[in-house]
């Protein structure tokens, strides 16, 4: 696998190895012992899968309690896929990063704890799988709002994208809980 650093270095796009032939194709989505050589650290414990239609946005979410780390990828379709580093004593903390995941072009992105996460469907729908570190535990579960003016987040929207209640109730960055 080909391992990319982003902006944020603890955000890594990761590119598999793909083998094709006129069947079509293979590729290892996960391998705990590459991932490791890479700096993907942590046990997985919980896969999450998802589908969205076409300027669907979900997040920003992240847990205050139980942070997870995330091998996110999309199946099917492609996402505008956003990490937020909510670590207030990180390097860039307050920044974000932003990158495509899609069925075409098979790169995964690894979200360690302290991150918040969210992403906006460009195709007509997606599919999109998650592998977590820590499992979904909603007392602990936070949201960040999508357009905050402070993070300026430049999501690949011309319309207004469609949210859930509890992400259009997100709370504003700078008001948000974090990590210490």
């Amino acid at each position: 696998m080909n391992v990319i650093q982003t902006a944020i270095p603890d955000v890594l796009i990761v590119e598999p190895k793909v083998f094709t032939d006129a069947r079509g194709f293979f590729y290892e989505s996960f391998n705990k012992k590459a991932m490791q050589a890479a700096g993907m650290a942590g046990d997985f414990v919980q896969d999450n899968h998802s589908r969205s239609t076409r300027n669907v946005l979900r997040g920003l979410h992240y847990q205050i309690m139980q942070p997870q780390g995330k091998l996110v990828r999309a199946v099917a379709g492609e996402i505008f896929d956003v990490a937020v580093d909510i670590r207030r004593r990180s390097p860039t903390f307050g920044k974000w990063v932003g990158m495509n995941l899609s069925a075409e072009n098979r790169r995964m992105a690894w979200i360690p704890p302290g991150f918040a996460h969210g992403f906006l469907v460009l195709s007509e729908h997606a599919e999109v799988l998650y592998k977590t570190t820590d499992y979904w535990a909603p007392q602990f579960e936070r949201t960040i709002v999508w357009n905050d003016r402070d993070l300026a987040i430049a999501w690949p929207t011309g319309e207004e994208p469609h949210l859930s209640a509890k992400d259009k109730s997100g709370a504003a960055f700078n008001e948000a809980e974090i990590f210490e």
